[in-house]
């Protein structure tokens, strides 16, 4: 671990850091709303999303994303009803509407956004998404899912099709979306009055796009913004997934349980992109992190135990239920959980369940049942000694950090870590870049 006594050097390679959200008073803590510090009469309302924004913009964050379902879970029991009474992570807000609140109170941070190419078209997920990133003067990210739950294909008259076809599907929107966003060149628009020219139609052009599963003719009427395209995140865990981010991907959120599992991780998608053709810098690939600080250590443990006796057992199980597809109180095992799965669930939480059989010995019902204990848990120094060592071991380019409770665990970590990243040369002190990609993937 480095001496926190040596001055900054500046170096080479810097972290990036992402925050994961949600449009409300939960993100991935379940009990989190309940801490006597969380704010809850503001979820509904723009000042604590622009309030959100400023505090990391003021931390330098590279950007924020809002995770996001077509629907309430109801897997769990067949009902909605846990997650209802006990707070569980609900979208109570679509976030399109709420990050043009944060993209005015902001300058450089980028805004992400979760948006499925199973259950949108092309034409209206590259508008929607232009349109985001021209207002934000090239801040945009699209978090990019397939959607692993039957509940949201209902929602929309839909079908959930297989695993596999849903990635086929999916690199058909991208191309689509791509030829959309390029259908105006940089410089179209004239704007001269005297000669009555607004913008040069030669260079807006139809796309004619033609797949197996999605067509578009083009072109938007939205232009093209600062940075080309929104950045493109994803998130999947499965062969095909990864097999999809390496071609697309320019943020990777993961969550490996362990040093050893994020190095192979990191060194596999990186291989995969090789693979394709792209550099394996262009994408920064980041690992989810949870953290608890304290004045000291013994400080932040009471306060790690404390935050875990808020969890209900119940809306603990209805979460795994939602993640895995299937629920937890009917799976005696992998194969139990194959069954009731059918096309659905995400192939990271079933990962997670079975590496914790295999390190705890647990069963699989008793893993799937078992609550989360993976915050990092210190002081500001102690968590910036952990975050270093992994980022340095070359393990991960950065961190998705994920707050315990809101605003207090954001408001803590932007005040007395980052500046200790800072303070170590590891983590920006101003931004550099105009636009989000610059920032995240400076050439």
């Amino acid at each position: 671990m480095p001496d926190r006594s040596e001055p900054a050097v500046q170096s080479r390679r810097q972290m990036h850091l992402i925050a994961y959200s949600k449009t409300g008073p939960t993100a991935r803590h379940v009990g989190g709303w309940r801490h006597p510090e969380s704010t809850l009469d503001d979820f509904l309302r723009p000042s604590r999303y622009a309030q959100y924004a400023r505090t990391l913009e003021d931390a330098k964050f590279d950007g924020c994303f809002f995770a996001d379902l077509i629907g309430i879970y109801d897997i769990y029991g067949g009902s909605y009803e846990t997650y209802i009474r006990n707070g569980g992570q609900i979208s109570y807000l679509d976030p399109m509407v709420v990050l043009p609140v944060m993209a005015e109170a902001t300058r450089h941070l980028g805004l992400g956004i979760t948006l499925s190419t199973t259950f949108h078209n092309p034409y209206h997920l590259a508008r929607w998404l232009g349109s985001l990133d021209v207002l934000s003067g090239g801040r945009a990210a699209w978090n990019i899912v397939t959607s692993a739950a039957e509940l949201e294909a209902r929602n929309v008259g839909g079908e959930l099709p297989p695993r596999e076809e849903r990635y086929d599907r999916a690199d058909e929107v991208l191309e689509a979306c791509c030829a959309l966003w390029n259908s105006w060149d940089a410089d179209a628009f004239v704007l001269d009055k005297e000669k009555g020219v607004f913008a040069d139609p030669r260079k807006v052009h139809y796309v004619d796009y033609e797949g197996r599963w999605v067509r578009t003719r083009g072109p938007l009427p939205t232009p093209r913004s600062p940075q080309g395209r929104p950045v493109l995140m994803q998130a999947g865990s499965s062969d095909r997934g990864r097999d999809f981010a390496a071609r697309w991907a320019e943020a990777i959120f993961t969550d490996q349980p362990s040093l050893e599992a994020l190095r192979a991780f990191y060194d596999d998608i990186k291989g995969r992109m090789v693979g394709q053709g792209r550099r394996p810098e262009d994408c920064a690939i980041l690992n989810a992190a949870t953290f608890v600080i304290g004045e000291t250590e013994s400080i932040a443990r009471e306060r790690a135990e404390y935050l875990r006796s808020l969890i209900n057992p119940e809306t603990w199980a209805a979460r795994v239920s939602g993640s895995l597809g299937a629920d937890v109180r009917q799976v005696e095992d992998e194969a139990a959980l194959a069954n009731l799965q059918g096309t659905q669930g995400i192939q990271g939480a079933t990962d997670r369940i079975l590496l914790t059989v295999k390190d705890k010995g647990l069963s699989f019902r008793e893993a799937a049942k078992a609550e989360s204990n993976n915050e990092i848990v210190g002081t500001p120094g102690q968590i910036a000694d952990h975050l270093q060592h992994v980022f340095e071991s070359g393990a991960c380019d950065g961190f998705i950090v994920a707050p315990t409770y809101f605003p207090g665990m954001i408001e803590q970590f932007c005040r007395s870590v980052v500046p200790e990243l800072q303070r170590r040369g590891i983590f920006r002190r101003d931004y550099t870049g105009r636009t989000l990609r610059e920032n995240l993937l400076p050439a």
